[in-house]
């Protein structure tokens, strides 16, 4: 079977006269022309940009302490009220002082019989001290009563101090907070048993002020120390970065902290530097363990070059943007220029990138109709703007 297709004359005929009418003028596509697409453009600017950054955080109390018995005994009564302020020294917990008081009053006996055999010891040494002169009794008599008096004396202070010992104990039958701060609910009633040292009664927050911790990651950091060395970053004389919190609502608190502590090391575990930041919190509106969002901010990137994010695109060499040219025939054309792009930003509530090469004062940045645009191919600038550099 033959399988050719035969196109009929009325098909042919028509096509031959269309191509022939597209090649008349004698230029290839001389039909198929289109007018250079509009675009706007942004001129650079290069102006100082404030940096803040954004990281997840949690907060705790600048103290916090855990409430424990000091003796062991039974829960008599609690002495506070949950979840209010107490001053150092506030008697939270009584436990049972019976067992104590007994051990007291059992030492202060041994001290008063010590007491009494120290004082019988002295009289005796002081009687046979002139009678040694007169050859009465022998040097020996007088150093074995002078040996005893040294041993009840031994005996008296030993006394004591099992005494003062046994009044502390009956002393920690009062559980007392350590510090001042905000003390949290019993862990223990009344009538629980509780051994020294080992069961937590409560927990004592100190609220105000409240600290933030945060990590920032090795590679963040890394960068920041690049940018300080070359100059592209500056940082407060005395390095007090301004630190605010953000709350899950959205809304962020009308008050600054001050990073009081950056860790030592990387954590092995997550590959962050952990950092606490320490704000006011008179008003309580920070409640320890709280997630929030710290924003930190104080450092400057001089003379920045920023460009909006939408202009940026990516080939296979790398980042680019399309810049107004002028063409060898004088036409205004899109010219492929590349970019090595640092941190994120934020200016005129827009997200822009830090350009760190490839761009220079003056240059004209397209923004927009990006898919129409070809490197080296006619623009029309529609609407010329200046980068509003100022945060």
């Amino acid at each position: 079977m033959n399988t050719r297709l035969h196109h009929p004359a009325w098909f042919v005929l028509p096509l031959a006269l269309a191509l022939s009418a597209c090649n008349s003028s004698g230029e290839p596509g001389a039909g198929m022309a289109f007018p250079p697409p509009q675009v706007s453009v942004v001129t650079i600017t290069p102006q100082d940009l404030p940096v803040e950054r954004e990281y997840i955080g949690q907060t705790k109390g600048s103290r916090e302490v855990e409430v424990r018995p000091r003796v062991s005994g039974i829960i008599e009564q609690r002495l506070y009220e949950e979840g209010t302020q107490v001053a150092s020294g506030t008697v939270l917990f009584q436990l049972d002082p019976k067992s104590y008081a007994a051990q007291l009053a059992a030492a202060e006996a041994v001290l008063a019989r010590t007491e009494a055999q120290h004082r019988q010891a002295e009289r005796e040494w002081n009687r046979l001290k002139p009678l040694v002169a007169t050859q009465v009794i022998s040097r020996k008599a007088l150093d074995d009563a002078q040996s005893a008096y040294e041993l009840a004396e031994a005996d008296v202070k030993a006394a004591a101090a099992a005494v003062r010992e046994a009044r502390l104990q009956l002393d920690y039958t009062h559980v007392t907070a350590p510090i001042a701060g905000v003390v949290g609910l019993a862990e223990k009633v009344e009538g629980a048993l509780v051994e020294a040292s080992e069961d937590r009664l409560a927990t004592l927050t100190v609220t105000d002020p409240m600290d933030v911790y945060y990590s920032v990651s090795e590679n963040e950091l890394l960068v920041q120390q690049q940018a300080a060395a070359d100059g592209s970053l500056l940082t407060p004389a005395d390095n007090t970065l301004q630190v605010k919190v953000r709350l899950g609502d959205g809304r962020v608190l009308d008050r600054t902290g001050r990073i009081n502590f950056s860790d030592a090391r990387i954590d092995t575990s997550t590959g962050t530097l952990n950092m606490r930041a320490r704000l006011d919190n008179a008003d309580g509106q920070l409640k320890s363990g709280q997630f929030v969002r710290v924003i930190v901010s104080g450092a400057v990137h001089p003379n920045a070059i920023t460009v909006p994010q939408k202009a940026i695109l990516e080939g296979p060499q790398g980042k680019f943007v399309y810049v107004v040219n002028t063409g060898k025939d004088g036409a205004t054309v899109a010219a492929v220029r590349p970019v090595e792009v640092g941190d994120w930003a934020t200016r005129n509530a827009e997200r822009v990138w830090i350009i760190r090469a490839g761009l220079n004062a003056g240059d004209q940045v397209i923004l927009d109709n990006l898919v129409k645009v070809r490197p080296d191919a006619p623009v029309q600038i529609a609407t010329p703007a200046t980068v509003d550099t100022k945060s």
